[in-house]
């Protein structure tokens, strides 16, 4: 059987896409082979500045949008558990989303997985390091660490090619289905109306879609990718070694996702494990990721 197509709406600076990164693992984990996924860029922000207004978290509403940013992103980080670091938003703000999101495609161009992995790169980058991601050379500069060809990157990061590709997700983003306008999950963001971010739709063999949109529990992730044809591989929890094995960096609420654990046993073990040096914690301002000693 082939895998179901998962169509996967976000942005690298979505900070609800990052608060779902623990429900992506999981569903990565759970369903392994049997998804593919295509991952669909949003383009929140062409210009972020004293004209910016995005519905969603009211930005724009107070003095600047980077006040508001700011706030909203400690919202997210209070909601999910998910590190997150607003400094970003006074200290060195990205002038747009639209640099990053052409850089996903570019790196699509070595594959799914290759592109999330860069995603994900992104998001650490912005979401928890404070880096501004919002050039060329700055994008390019990430291509090695996600595990790119850096050299294949560059030339694609400039093709008209990836450009057409960002063109057609911006409409998909912002074309919205009659099931997401009844359930009031889509947004205005600098005049355009999109879905919520992120938004995930699981097409089935037959080309039925079933949609996932905005903020949503994981259970309504895998209800969706069973209704479209998909099977769980691997339904044991993950051991916190075995997690990062598999995924390398996470962070403490993905470690609670992954392993079903509760907090206060998981954070016990996990220092446990860096007592041993099995582990070695890397804070960040809301919160702490583990990686391999």
């Amino acid at each position: 059987m082939p895998p179901v197509e998962v169509r996967y709406l976000t942005d690298p600076a979505c900070s609800w896409s990052w608060g779902s990164e623990p429900k992506l693992r999981k569903l990565l984990w759970e369903y392994g082979d049997g998804l593919h996924f295509r991952w669909v860029m949003g383009g929140m922000a062409r210009q972020y500045g004293s004209e910016y207004r995005d519905e969603e978290g009211s930005i724009g509403s107070g003095a600047d949008c980077f006040g508001d940013l700011m706030a909203h992103w400690l919202d997210v980080a209070e909601e999910t558990g998910m590190p997150f670091d607003p400094r970003i938003w006074t200290q060195n703000p990205i002038s747009s989303t639209y640099p990053a999101c052409m850089a996903v495609k570019a790196a699509g161009e070595q594959g799914s997985e290759a592109e999330y992995r860069y995603l994900r790169r992104l998001r650490e980058g912005l979401m928890v390091e404070r880096r501004k991601l919002d050039t060329a050379e700055a994008l390019i500069a990430e291509a090695g660490p996600a595990g790119l060809d850096v050299e294949r990157f560059r030339i694609d990061v400039y093709s008209e090619a990836i450009t057409e590709g960002f063109a057609a997700d911006l409409d998909e983003v912002r074309t919205i289905p009659d099931e997401a306008r009844e359930a009031g999950q889509f947004k205005e963001t600098e005049g355009k109306v999109r879905l919520a971010l992120p938004s995930l739709v699981f097409v089935a063999a037959d080309g039925e879609r079933h949609g996932v949109w905005g903020w949503q529990p994981y259970q309504a992730y895998a209800e969706a990718a069973q209704a479209a044809g998909a099977e769980p591989v691997n339904e044991e929890p993950l051991a916190p070694l075995d997690a990062v094995s598999r995924f390398g960096r996470l962070a403490t609420k993905e470690l609670e996702v992954l392993g079903d654990l509760p907090r206060p046993p998981l954070e016990a073990e996990l220092w446990r494990l860096a007592a041993e040096w099995k582990l070695r914690p890397v804070e960040a301002l809301t919160g702490t990721f583990w990686e391999a000693a």
